[in-house]
């Protein structure tokens, strides 16, 4: 196809909008597949286990392996585990990923660290106060990402990263992000696809959090018009993407120019 040698892919808003295909992606995944070319998926969705987005994109029409699939919560697990082995966790998040969080102590009365999953119903003013207090009782704070939007069924939402600044100010205290676009997940991704960065594609809707991070990296930026894609973002810019097309249906077209 080209002399990339491997493409990583957002999820939500690149090859599916509210866990309904983009038209054509699962074409481009099938090609990339049958050209032999690595693919990887990087995403900050924390609703859902890798195995239940492998599942999902399967029953859609785009087999992937759950091994494929690099989420923020198997990222913060192994985070934990390094960082603060054995220690009490409250999971705040809006989901269950405890697949993914396998091994990781809970206690949501007593923490010794307090992990923010992604924003939901539970991010209640009385909860993020809780937070507030604990962070400034010393207790650090570890966001599973700090992206501060995600598109829905009805519009743009809230995510964890617009709350995160705020608590910051209040502490004192800095949160450690593990997820996009810190770059942690970029670089399990190549190490899962057995790819150098700088012979990698990345594939996103969100310029900040995905394409930018990625080319920081040496990754070749593909930014698509789907998803939270919002053409004032990409006109103030100051750093531009490499590439930006319509749709990812459009991407095996771009990569037979690279």
């Amino acid at each position: 196809m080209s002399d990339v040698a491997g493409v990583l892919f957002d999820i939500e808003g690149v090859i599916v909008t509210s866990w309904e295909p983009v038209p054509g992606a699962a074409d481009v995944l099938a090609e990339l597949r049958a050209s032999g070319v690595p693919r990887a998926f990087l995403t900050n969705t924390t609703s859902r286990t890798c195995a239940e987005i492998a599942a999902t994109l399967s029953d859609l029409g785009m087999p992937v392996d759950a091994n494929e699939i690099v989420t923020a919560a198997s990222l913060t697990a192994e985070y934990l585990k390094q960082t603060y082995p054995g220690r009490r966790c409250w999971v705040l998040n809006d989901g269950n990923v405890d697949a993914d969080l396998d091994g990781i102590d809970r206690d949501d009365a007593d923490p010794d660290v307090v992990v923010l999953g992604g924003a939901g119903e539970g991010f209640t003013h009385r909860t993020l106060s809780r937070v507030a207090e604990l962070m400034l009782d010393g207790v650090p704070v570890v966001a599973m990402h700090r992206a501060a939007s995600w598109q829905g069924p009805d519009g743009l939402r809230l995510d964890t990263g617009a709350y995160l600044p705020g608590l910051e100010e209040l502490s004192g205290q800095m949160v450690v992000a593990v997820g996009k676009p810190s770059m942690q997940g970029f670089l399990a991704a190549a190490d899962l696809m057995g790819v150098e960065p700088d012979r990698m594609v990345m594939v996103g809707d969100d310029l900040y959090g995905e394409v930018l991070p990625g080319q920081r990296l040496g990754m070749a930026g593909v930014l698509v018009r789907t998803g939270k894609f919002r053409r004032s973002v990409l006109e103030l810019a100051v750093d531009k993407p490499d590439h930006v097309i319509d749709s990812v249906a459009d991407l095996p077209e771009l990569l037979r120019t690279m």
